[in-house]
């Protein structure tokens, strides 16, 4: 034979993809297509499979991809016909009216009655009137608010009217438009610069609107109203303008990010130079309002926000952190010497409470980014300059600056913060300063203590040279500061056992004391927050033990204040009352030993971990049960929705611990639910630790299987939904979690066809017909329930009809099996499926020889929901094709469907009229003839 040329072989797969498509196998079509334009070396033949991917990419709905496509054929032919429709549609969507006029105008020319050319020149012309239309109309409103603003003598209630309509509008792309091209962004300026905080306010909402998901306008406005000015306004003492400038550099952020990674056509975004510059000058604005005196601690706190967003990368997969080097080099420095301020010493930098925290998190973040050991040494050499240098000064505010940096990278990255205390005098400093008569020196060094207490090995040398020192101080101090934090240092102490019942720190009952003087700091409402959100650290430790849970949760009125501090403003309670609420929920990961190495373990005199009496799931269910009581659901609401460095990834795994522990018992879920459990658990889903994530998507999938998924997750929010329980048919979880995923997907797919389609576009159909084929009874039984709902949908139906595959013969064998409900899930999909597909049915006989005997037995069952869909797949078989309805007459199937049309019970009504339907066919078919009485069943 004659080997295949290129041009045969891009024909086989063009012809080849024209089938997937007309199949409605899209996505196979465009590999299909794809494969040939990388063979094919024909410019004809190219612009062939150009025009007819950019029909693959509409139905997929990327329209860039489409436009793209159909502009190269037309290239190569201006006369194809076929791609300039198909052009015009993809230009309309993108919403290039004009462009996608002129496009169909030329199709409606060279085919005047072609009626799909004509509708959608009319559908474009009416788009093209109502723009004008409505620009005309905002074009007028944007003039006015222009007019009352830039009227000095306007009364200043009119004026900040007229900014606070100017807001609305900017919200639309025709306000935004007309008020950036009308010189607004000039006008926004002198709002900025003017001193009356409601016009700052709306100045920035405004500048919001005109640079989301617009990388120009962005672009335009970093360099027209600069840097210097938004750091300035973000800089600000009064935090809601603070707030307001951190919330616009966050989106002109997103927009020039966004705005490298899209593929962006067009005339006017082609020119656009490169935002890479523009992002690297706002980065380094931010960087160097870090150490400004003038600079606010609202503003400090939001410059550090943004950077923790924007510098360190989003997946670890992406091999480029320049960025974070970058930042290292040019502002690590600056980062310490935030970390180091003790607002306490004359001359120290403004912070808020949540600064050092903040700190903490954006050196952990840069820290996690780098790649090698060398960076990580450079990263660690820098850091114990930093410290030495300071430490080794003979001024005293200096060691404090040492110390208290030390203090932040204790807190993150740990590691860092353990190599610099173990630097030459400076834990022996930290012990010595703990007994400085000074107030700041003592907190400085009491807090460093704790903090360095963290790790096993020092906690144990901690134990032997700071308890006795610890409880000096909290007995002797009259300083609540210092008394609260020596007492955390106790609990921390106490605590470093663990969940370990056998190994306790301190005599029994101690803890309990710690535990009860902590609940009496966070309920005594007279202390400062930052008094008590230390009395939380300590509970956060205590609470290992189970019997401070138990105590703790019998104490409704500390729970409450704990639930109070977590609402409020001081961020840095979040990980705090995260922790407690995991221990006392149980929902920290516990491995089950082996029992035969436990005993082993015990023969060979090695310590065997024991579990507390009271952590049995009887004793946990009862502390969930006062937690939900004492309102601690929409506590954990409040604290997904705080923006702050402070909410972590630790942070958010905490709290998706916490809610899928509330949701564990059915009886909870609705009260869960009904106080917005399952609206702060879809944030969680993707932004958390990977373990978080699947913690997360575990708790929504044990909602949507006992909850109405519309009513817990309202609106479009019931479609966010699909994508995590995808996440959990994966094999690296549980079986559980696989199991509850599957149910909850058969849930969904059961609602309308937007959510099958969803869960499709996810991918999931694969692995749910891998689950079809698990060893575990409840595991298989959950996926074919779900496939039977999938099945509703045109796109799975015509997987059936693949004769390469042996989906139809497994429906077809379960229907057979003893698990009932593996039948029932099997018998329905064959059921949905042979009625929305009559071609399917005549490939039924050829998957098993024993088809007619499994049906024979659905018929025959005792449950009435087998016995309804046996009937009904006989008479979509004998509806399909007439041979199959003389097989089912010749067996025995005719005589049980004659004694099935004969019963009178009310309840199988639907049955009797199936069977009826049967026996109708056949005598239509002439297979069997009507006796004298009326019932059906004499064969001819």
């Amino acid at each position: 034979m004659a080997p295949v040329s290129m041009s045969q072989d891009s024909s086989t797969l063009r012809e080849e993809g024209n089938n997937h498509f007309k199949a409605g196998d899209v996505e196979q079509a465009l590999i299909c297509y794809t494969k040939a334009l990388k063979i094919s070396d024909c410019r004809s033949e190219n612009a062939v499979l150009y025009r007819n991917r950019a029909a693959c990419y509409l139905k997929l709905e990327d329209f860039t991809k489409a436009e793209a496509d159909a502009t190269k054929a037309l290239d190569v032919d201006q006369g194809d016909i076929k791609a300039r429709f198909r052009r015009a549609q993809a230009l309309q969507k993108l919403g290039w009216l004009d462009q996608a006029f002129m496009d169909a105008q030329t199709c409606a020319q060279l085919e005047p009655k072609n009626k799909a050319f004509q509708d959608l020149l009319r559908q474009l012309g009416a788009q093209i009137q109502q723009k004008a239309a409505q620009l005309s109309s905002t074009d007028s409103q944007v003039q006015q608010m222009f007019k009352l603003l830039l009227d000095s003598s306007a009364p200043i209630s009119d004026r900040q009217k007229a900014a606070q309509n100017l807001v609305v509008l900017s919200r639309e792309d025709a306000g935004a438009e007309q008020i950036f091209r009308n010189d607004g962004v000039k006008l926004l300026q002198n709002l900025l610069d003017s001193q009356q905080e409601e016009l700052i306010l709306s100045a920035l909402r405004t500048l919001v609107g005109l640079c989301t998901g617009h990388q120009s306008r962005t672009m335009a406005i970093v360099n027209e109203v600069g840097m210097d000015r938004l750091c300035g306004v973000m800089a600000s003492a009064a935090s809601t303008v603070s707030l307001s400038a951190c919330h616009l550099l966050q989106v002109m952020f997103e927009a020039l990010t966004e705005g490298m990674k899209k593929e962006i056509r067009g005339k006017d975004e082609a020119i656009l130079p490169e935002p890479s510059r523009e992002l690297r000058s706002m980065l380094h604005h931010l960087i160097d309002m870090l150490p400004a005196s003038s600079v606010s601690g609202a503003g400090r706190d939001s410059a550090i926000n943004l950077l923790v967003k924007q510098v360190p990368r989003k997946s670890l997969k992406n091999p480029d952190n320049s960025l974070t080097l970058w930042v290292i080099d040019q502002g690590l420095k600056k980062i310490l010497e935030v970390a180091g301020t003790v607002p306490e010493v004359e001359g120290g930098l403004p912070l808020t409470d949540n600064t050092p925290m903040s700190c903490s998190v954006l050196l952990n973040k840069l820290y996690d980014d780098l790649k090698s050991d060398k960076e990580r040494e450079n990263f660690n050499k820098l850091c114990e300059e930093y410290v030495q240098r300071h430490f080794g000064s003979s001024d005293m505010e200096n060691k404090l600056r040492a110390i208290q940096t030390v203090s932040v990278l204790l807190q993150g990255p740990s590691d860092v913060g353990n190599r610099t205390l173990e630097l030459s005098g400076v834990m022996d400093a930290v012990i010595s300063l703990c007994a400085s008569e000074n107030i700041t020196q003592q907190q400085v060094a009491v807090e460093a203590l704790i903090h360095a207490a963290g790790k096993a090995k020092r906690a144990s040398f901690i134990t032997a040279n700071g308890v006795a020192l610890l409880k000096d101080l909290y007995k002797k101090s009259e300083n609540d500061r210092i008394r609260v934090r020596a007492l955390v240092g106790l609990c921390k102490l106490g605590s470093a056992g663990g969940t370990d019942f056998s190994m306790k720190q301190f005599a029994e009952g101690s803890t309990l004391k710690l535990t009860k003087q902590c609940r009496k700091w966070l309920c005594n409402e007279a202390l400062p927050p930052t008094s008590r959100r230390w009395a939380i650290e300590g509970l956060a430790y205590l609470t290992l033990d189970a019997d401070v849970k138990e105590d703790l949760v019998e104490d409704k009125k500390a729970l409450q204040a704990m639930f109070e501090l977590a609402k409020s403003e001081d961020k840095t309670v979040l990980y705090a009352v995260g922790s407690t609420l995991v221990n006392c929920t149980n929902s920290y990961d516990v491995e089950k030993p082996d029992p035969q190495m436990v005993e082993l373990a015990k023969y060979a005199k090695q310590h065997v971990p024991e579990e507390h009496p009271k952590d049995v799931q009887s004793f946990v269910e009862k502390r969930v049960v006062k937690l939900l009581e004492a309102g601690v659901v929409s506590a954990m609401v409040c604290m997904v929705k705080q923006e702050s460095p402070a909410l972590t990834e630790a942070c958010r795994e905490c709290i998706a611990r916490v809610i899928l522990a509330l949701v564990e018992r059915q009886e909870d879920r609705g009260l869960v639910v009904a106080q917005g459990g399952g609206k702060a658990l879809l944030p969680l889903v993707s932004e958390s630790t990977d373990r978080g994530k699947f913690k997360a998507a575990q708790a929504l999938a044990k909602i949507t299987i006992t909850s109405n998924p519309e009513i817990a997750f309202p609106g479009e929010r019931v479609y966010e939904v699909v994508r995590p329980l995808v996440s959990l048919l994966a094999l690296d979880c549980t079986m559980l979690q696989n199991f509850e995923a599957l149910m909850a997907l058969t849930n969904l797919a059961g609602i309308s066809e937007r959510l099958r389609q969803k869960i499709i576009k996810e991918k999931a159909v694969p692995k749910i017909e891998g689950f079809m084929f698990e060893d575990h009874d409840m595991v298989r039984a959950a996926a074919t329930e779900c496939m039977c709902n999938l099945a509703l949908s045109t796109e799975v139906q015509k997987l059936y009809l693949a004769t390469d595959s042996d989906r139809l013969k497994l429906l077809v064998l379960y229907s057979g099996e003893d698990d009932e409900r593996l039948r029932k899930a099997a018998s329905g999909t064959l059921a949905v499926l042979t009625g929305e597909m009559p071609e399917l049915c005549t490939c039924i006989p050829g998957t098993t020889s024993h088809w007619l005997e499994i049906f024979q037995a659905l018929l025959l069952s005792e449950n009435q929901d087998l016995r309804h869909r046996g009937v009904v797949i006989i008479m979509n078989l004998m509806q399909a094709d007439k041979s199959l309805a003389e097989k089912l007459m010749e067996s025995e199937a005719l005589e049980i469907l004659s004694v099935l049309a004969k019963g009178d019970n009310p309840n199988q009504a639907s049955i009797q009229k199936a069977a009826q339907r049967c026996l109708d066919l056949a005598i239509e078919y002439g297979l069997i003839r009507s006796n004298e009485s009326g019932v059906n069943g004499n064969i001819i």
